[in-house]
C-alpha cells in the first residue's frame, strides 16, 4: 500500500507547504473578482476531453467548494490537488505547491497545475483491475476464475502447497493466501513489498511465497498478487503492459500524458507505477461513474465494472478494517447531514485517491504528499465528507 521508494515527508517540508498555502489563500483575497473566482477553483481549458461548467449549472453551492482552501490552511496538509466533477462535468480544481517525492526525481518543493502529472502510487492497481476486465472481454484471458499456475507453468508456485487452488479472483480480491505482509518498515527485512523493487526476478520472488491460508479466508494487502496480474496482461496480450494500457484504456478515455514507471531492476510496477495528471485521474472515476462508458463509447464492460465494485471482503488490518474491498477496488462510506453516503475508491499511498459517489453523480480526486504520516489520506476524506459532499444542492 506505501509504495516507499523515497525519504518520509519531513516537518520542515510541511511546515513550508502550510506557509505556502496560507499566502496563496490571502493572495486569493486580494485579486479582482474575476481573478478570485479562477483562484477559488474555476478550471481552465487545456482541450483534455472534459467539458466545464460551473458549480451552480450542477447543483452545488461554488462558495462552499472554494472554503476547501481555508480547510486545508486549517490542517496543515500536504494536498496538492483537488478536482471535482459533477453530471460529467469538471466543475472545480484547485492546485497548491509544496514537497513531494516523485518516483525518479529528486525530492523538494514543486509547483502543480492542470498539466502537472502525479505518482498515483497503489491507486494504480485499480486501473489494472480495469484492463483486466478488457482483457476477459477480448478474450485473452477466459474469466476471472482461471488458475493463476495457468500463466506460469514453470514456476516455483508449482511446488508449492495450496497454489494450485489459486485463481485471479483471489489476486483481485487480495484473497490468495500467500504467506505476504508489506504492512512493515520499509527497512524491516520480514517487509515483502521492497523484493518487488530490488529483486532480479520479482515475479519470481512472488510465485516462491508459501500458502498460508486456503484462498478466501484471510484479506490481506498484497501489492505481488497485482504485479502478477500485470505480468499476465503482458503474457496473454503480448505487449509491454504500459502498451495494452495505451492502447485499451488510456487513448480512449483522451489520457495522452501518461506514464507507468518500473521498479529498480526494470519491472514495469503494475501495483504502484502510474503517474497521471489528476484531471485524467478523474477520468478513470468518471468511467467507473459511467459503468464503464465514456463519451458514449464502451471501454470497460459495464458487467465489470458492477463486478469490481461489489464488497466482497472486509479489509481487516487497512484503515482500522473498516472498508470493503473488491477487485482492486475500495468502498466506504462518507457522514453528510446526518446521512450515510456510500462512495467506491482508488486508494494510493499519500494520499492519493479517486472517490467516486453514485448517489450524489459525483468524483473527487486528490493528490497530495503525506508519504508516511499518521494523517495520511485524512485530508480527502475530511474534504469530500465535509466540503464536497454538502455542497451538493440536490440530490440527482
Amino acid at each position: 500500500m506505501r509504495d516507499r521508494f523515497s525519504r518520509l515527508t519531513s516537518l520542515s517540508a510541511s511546515l513550508l507547504l502550510a506557509l505556502s498555502v496560507s499566502g496563496t489563500h490571502l493572495r486569493a483575497e486580494s485579486m479582482s473578482p474575476g481573478q478570485a473566482n479562477q483562484a477559488c477553483g474555476s478550471p481552465s481549458s487545456i482541450d483534455d476531453g472534459w467539458e466545464i461548467a460551473s458549480p451552480d449549472d450542477v447543483g452545488m453551492d461554488g462558495a462552499q467548494l472554494c472554503s476547501i482552501a481555508a480547510r486545508l490552511e486549517q490542517r496543515a496538509t500536504s494536498v496538492h490537488s483537488i478536482v471535482v466533477i459533477r453530471h460529467g462535468k469538471l466543475v472545480f480544481e484547485r492546485y497548491f505547491p509544496g514537497y513531494d517525492q516523485p518516483w525518479g526525481q529528486t525530492d523538494g518543493q514543486y509547483e502543480f497545475a492542470a498539466t502537472t502529472k502525479h505518482d498515483m502510487r497503489s491507486a494504480t492497481k485499480s486501473v489494472t483491475s480495469l484492463l483486466v476486465g478488457i482483457a476477459i472481454d477480448r478474450k485473452l484471458i477466459a474469466g476471472v476464475d482461471e488458475p493463476v499456475l495457468k500463466f506460469f507453468p514453470d514456476s516455483a508456485a508449482v511446488k508449492q502447497p495450496g497454489w494450485d487452488a489459486i485463481t485471479l479472483r483471489h489476486l483481485l480480491t487480495m484473497s490468495s493466501g500467500i504467506t505476504w505482509d508489506e504492512a512493515r518498515a520499509w527497512t524491516d527485512p520480514k517487509n515483502d513489498e521492497p523484493h518487488l523493487v530490488f529483486e532480479a526476478d520479482p515475479i519470481g520472488y512472488v510465485l516462491a511465497k508459501p500458502v498460508a491460508a486456503p484462498p478466501d479466508v484471510l484479506w490481506a494487502y498484497n501489492s505481488g498478487g497485482t504485479e502478477l496480474l500485470g505480468n499476465i496482461l503482458e503474457h496473454v496480450s503480448g505487449k509491454p503492459l504500459e502498451t495494452f494500457a495505451r492502447e485499451m484504456l488510456f487513448q480512449p478515455l483522451g489520457i495522452t500524458d501518461v506514464e507507468w514507471k518500473t521498479y529498480k531492476n526494470g519491472k514495469i510496477a503494475a501495483a504502484a507505477g502510474l503517474r497521471l495528471r489528476p484531471r485524467d485521474a478523474a477520468k478513470i472515476g468518471q468511467l467507473v461513474l459511467n459503468h464503464g462508458r465514456w463519451k458514449g463509447r464502451q471501454i470497460v464492460p459495464a458487467d465489470w465494472i458492477a463486478q469490481s465494485i461489489t464488497p466482497r471482503f472486509q479489509a481487516v488490518g487497512y484503515f482500522g478494517g473498516t472498508l470493503f474491498y473488491g477487485y482492486q477496488w475500495w468502498m466506504g462510506r462518507s457522514l453528510a447531514g446526518g446521512k450515510e453516503i456510500k462512495w467506491v475508491a482508488a486508494f494510493g499511498w499519500g494520499g492519493q485517491r479517486v472517490f467516486i459517489v453514485p448517489e450524489l453523480d459525483l468524483v473527487v480526486m486528490t493528490s497530495a504528499a503525506q508519504y508516511g504520516q499518521p494523517k495520511e489520506g485524512l485530508a480527502a476524506i475530511d474534504i469530500l465528507s465535509n466540503i464536497v459532499i454538502p455542497s451538493v444542492r440536490d440530490a440527482h
